[in-house]
């Protein structure tokens, strides 16, 4: 009697944990998500440029629609105007004639279903990477590889910096954001650290010149994952807003930002 007892709680309990719980999750109405950023990098024209739009989707929707049919302009402080055009209709928007300017005020102006998105930056110019130091000790365990980027910060101005860690066969840089609070006038280095970097392996290092306002945009985001990896456009926990209005329905904001910079790159290999 006890052994059936046993067997009917058995059953009981495994037929228990086959209910099926339906998650009620949110779904909001698509918006758009703007990737917007204009690099000048030294030593190009910075003539050739792409600007990315994409919808919003649901938390387990991991498929991104791309937002075609959109009218794209930049247009400077001397009323000069770029255009940029989706032609394969992906949501990837090309200009091959855009001149970047120190110091200019550029404004980008999108038209998408009737509704017209607006967002301005000045570009920056960018501080130049002094050198590069690697360092085999590092990490709590001590044999960990770490590479730092030195740059010496231009005294008596405030600036910004945005880096990007590349290495080859990573699918997503690491991101980091500084700003000169407190080195100014001094030089100092950007880190990166990687658990599996392997020696031979190219780590493609980039700097841009940012703005105060990208600069808090980008440490919202970072600070909303567990590293730097991933990129600055995809679905975050909370909505950290951009500086891209929608003039036609505020309440219909886009995520993403628009960025304007001056860039250099490095390329170096892992010792």
């Amino acid at each position: 009697m006890k052994n059936l007892i046993y067997i009917l709680l058995l059953s009981f309990i495994f037929s228990s944990c086959e209910d099926v719980i339906d998650l009620e999750v949110p779904n909001a109405a698509p918006r758009l998500v703007i990737d917007a950023s204009l690099n000048w990098f030294e030593g190009s024209t910075g003539a050739d440029q792409t600007i990315k739009l994409s919808l919003s989707a649901p938390f387990f929707n991991n498929e991104i629609s791309p937002a075609t049919g959109a009218n794209v302009i930049v247009t400077n402080s001397n009323n000069d105007v770029f255009n940029f055009v989706d032609s394969n209709a992906n949501g990837i928007y090309e200009c091959f004639n855009f001149n970047p300017q120190i110091d200019q005020e550029y404004t980008l102006t999108i038209t998408y279903n009737n509704q017209t998105y607006t967002g301005s930056e000045t570009m920056t110019n960018v501080t130049p990477i002094d050198y590069i130091e690697q360092n085999d000790d590092g990490g709590f365990s001590g044999d960990e590889t770490e590479i730092k980027a030195f740059y010496t910060d231009p005294a008596d101005e405030e600036n910004y910096y945005f880096f990007e860690f590349k290495e080859e066969f990573e699918t997503n840089p690491m991101l980091a954001v500084y700003n000169d609070e407190f080195i100014n006038g001094n030089q100092i280095f950007a880190f990166y650290t990687n658990e599996n970097t392997e020696t031979g392996n190219e780590l493609t290092i980039r700097n841009y010149g940012i703005s105060e306002q990208f600069y808090e945009f980008m440490n919202l985001l970072l600070l909303q994952t567990s590293d730097g990896g991933g990129g600055p456009f995809e679905i975050q926990p909370a909505t950290v807003r951009g500086n891209c209005t929608n003039q036609t329905n505020p309440e219909n904001f886009p995520f993403g930002y628009f960025r304007v910079s001056q860039a250099t790159e490095l390329i170096y290999i892992i010792e």
